[in-house]
């Protein structure tokens, strides 16, 4: 039989399945061949919010979306080319988002009676069977049978070969795409090496959906897309809580600080945790707490006594550690807080990504308790952003926030290898000795930073006491005079101002420096907004781009940035946080396009906003 090959620039692929089905490791090891091939790539987890939601609900459906491209891309796809939908509730949560003419994959035994009627189908219909698909091409297969057909000699239960569902899809896609199977036989090698029985049901499951493709006459073309343009250099994907762990134990080994992570589990912070806990040879030390307000206070001892501490959390768990924050800034230590955020109030949205933190980072304590916000924008960046983070906590002496949030955190792309001499130094400064003239510490005193000295209990001659209760200048005794207390809250604060005079100047990310519309993001906005800001540029408009990592402080030229533009447009996945600060410190009068809806702005909502706001503006 002959057959074309078809070659693609650009590729969207949404598995789509139970919460049992594997969607995510589907997703994950298509993902890992795709890197290994130097395809550039972007991915967007979607879970269920329940730990195992009703099987063949709506609210159960897990999805994992991948795009994958020749060219640099920025996000993982507007909308969909190819959907995979296990069962009947994929297929329906899903099928917005994919394109006119796109494909479906669907396992027909997913569309059964009780598959249909969970997902709230009308008694009698089913979309494979009737003319609600006519605008997409619609691949039927039995997946399930054909699975417990190629498993048919292994003694297992029906339960166990069924799991193998998702190996069966993977192999097929990997024949469709011209892909090699070893990367995820290796893979499976590694997991199961040690349960033979499940490895080769695995393997077989993976092999038959690929020979399934290159046996049945009902396929004639299979895809092919090329290595994207990148700088030269040693690439793997990278997810963005694993950037996280990895630039913390980065950050450790090049400060010569041991780094000391007391957390406890929340979604979707959990994986710094799990992934820092694999690297005790780098001198890690991770501590499950029994709560968050243990955790915080485990790290904030951990750096009093000398350490890189470490907290991991998320919105709800960040409300917990509040006091202790406060204690932090009073004490004025280096400890650096990791907010993976996700939508609220309250346990909110578990799974779902919101950039719903701004103001908590901001303002969220008692009193007045200023303290640097850094954020990370892609997977990728997470590495370098929370590098930053603890470089400006250990040599500014503060405790330092640092935002992520779920889209970022469980989305991968290609993240070049950095080499160490590459890395910015991160030089710390123990108090060794009483300086010329002092009797006994000043645990106040402070240097051209506002940094006051950080040393370590033990030392000969410089034993201190730090506390929570508001602290005399210079000398550190407790307290409570009126002059006093404004003086140390005016001080606090412009400790943490004085941080903008040692971080970089404002670079636009694209565009020219003055023009019609200035769109200003943070944080997992990132790509929406580059992607859309190229289209209008392409087509003409004076429109650019400026992505902050240093929220608070900002840095000292973006008010001038600012106002080079006739506007400026703010976009975030939230109620409208960073524009109200915007506007409060420099009364300029922003724009907000606000999406609150648990998943990522688009490119093309992001486009539509700014050509209505081009039209009133000419």
């Amino acid at each position: 039989m002959t057959r074309k090959q078809e070659v693609l620039n650009d590729v969207v692929i949404k598995f789509a399945g139970d919460s049992g089905d594997g969607m995510q490791l589907t997703g994950s090891q298509f993902t890992n061949n795709t890197a290994l091939m130097g395809i550039d790539l972007a991915t967007f987890p979607d879970f269920p919010a329940e730990i195992r939601a009703p099987q063949g609900t709506l609210p159960g459906v897990s999805g994992f979306q991948l795009r994958f491209s020749s060219d640099n891309i920025f996000t993982p796809g507007d909308s969909v080319d190819v959907l995979v939908a296990m069962n009947a509730a994929a297929l329906k949560t899903n099928l917005a988002s994919l394109k006119k003419g796109g494909k479906i994959i669907a396992n027909t035994d997913g569309f059964d009676g009780k598959n249909l009627r969970l997902a709230n189908y009308p008694d009698g219909e089913n979309p494979l069977e009737n003319d609600s698909l006519t605008n997409y091409e619609v691949i039927k297969m039995d997946v399930t049978k054909m699975t417990r057909e190629a498993l048919k000699d292994i003694t297992m239960g029906m339960k166990e070969k069924d799991r193998a569902k998702n190996m069966f899809v993977l192999g097929f896609l990997y024949w469709m795409y011209n892909r090699d199977m070893e990367s995820t036989i290796n893979f499976l090698k590694e997991k199961f090496g040690k349960k033979p029985e499940i490895f080769e049901s695995n393997v077989k499951a993976l092999q038959a959906g690929y020979h399934f493709g290159d046996t049945t006459e009902t396929f004639t073309t299979t895809y092919k897309v090329e290595k994207a343009k990148m700088e030269p250099g040693v690439y793997r994907s990278v997810m963005g809580n694993q950037a996280v762990a990895y630039g913390l134990i980065a950050a450790s080994q090049k400060s010569g600080l041991p780094l000391f992570l007391g957390s406890y589990p929340i979604t979707p912070a959990s994986d710094i945790l799990h992934e820092l806990s694999r690297h005790k040879n780098f001198g890690v030390r991770t501590f499950q707490a029994e709560d968050e307000i243990a955790a915080i206070t485990s790290s904030i001892g951990a750096a009093y006594g000398g350490s890189l501490g470490v907290t991991t959390s998320s919105g709800p768990g960040i409300a917990l550690k509040g006091e202790a924050i406060g204690l932090a800034v009073m004490l004025e230590i280096p400890l650096l807080i990791i907010n993976i955020q996700r939508g609220g109030p309250s346990t909110g949205l578990p799974t779902k990504t919101e950039q719903s933190d701004l103001m908590q980072a901001y303002y969220g304590r008692n009193g007045e308790c200023p303290m640097p916000v850094i954020s990370a924008s892609t997977p990728a960046d997470c590495f370098d952003a929370v590098y930053e983070a603890v470089r400006i906590s250990v040599q500014h002496m503060t405790p330092v926030m640092f935002l992520s949030d779920g889209y970022i955190a469980n989305g991968a792309e290609p993240w070049k290898f950095p080499k160490a001499e590459d890395l910015q130094a991160i030089e710390v400064k123990f108090k060794k000795e009483l300086g010329h003239g002092e009797e006994k510490l000043q645990p106040y005193l402070r240097d051209e930073k506002l940094a006051r000295p950080w040393a370590i209990p033990g030392t000969p001659g410089l034993e201190h006491r730090i506390g929570g209760l508001e602290k005399q200048n210079i000398t550190g005794n407790v307290n409570y005079e009126p002059e006093n207390h404004q003086l140390m809250v005016k001080i606090r604060e412009e400790k943490v101002e004085k941080i903008a005079e040692y971080v970089p100047e404002q670079q636009l990310d694209s565009g020219p420096e003055k023009g019609e519309i200035l769109v200003l993001g943070w944080g997992s906005t990132y790509g929406a907004i580059k992607s859309a800001v190229a289209e209008m540029q392409s087509r003409g408009h004076a429109v650019s781009h400026a992505h902050l990592r240093y929220v608070r402080p900002f840095p000292k030229n973006l008010e001038q940035m600012l106002r080079n533009f006739k506007t400026v447009l703010i976009p975030e996945i939230n109620n409208g946080q960073l524009v109200k600060i915007i506007r409060d410190k420099y009364l300029i009068d922003a724009k907000a396009y606000n999406k609150i809806m648990g998943i990522p702005i688009t490119k093309t909502e992001l486009v539509m906003k700014m050509e209505e706001m081009l039209g009133g503006l000419n």
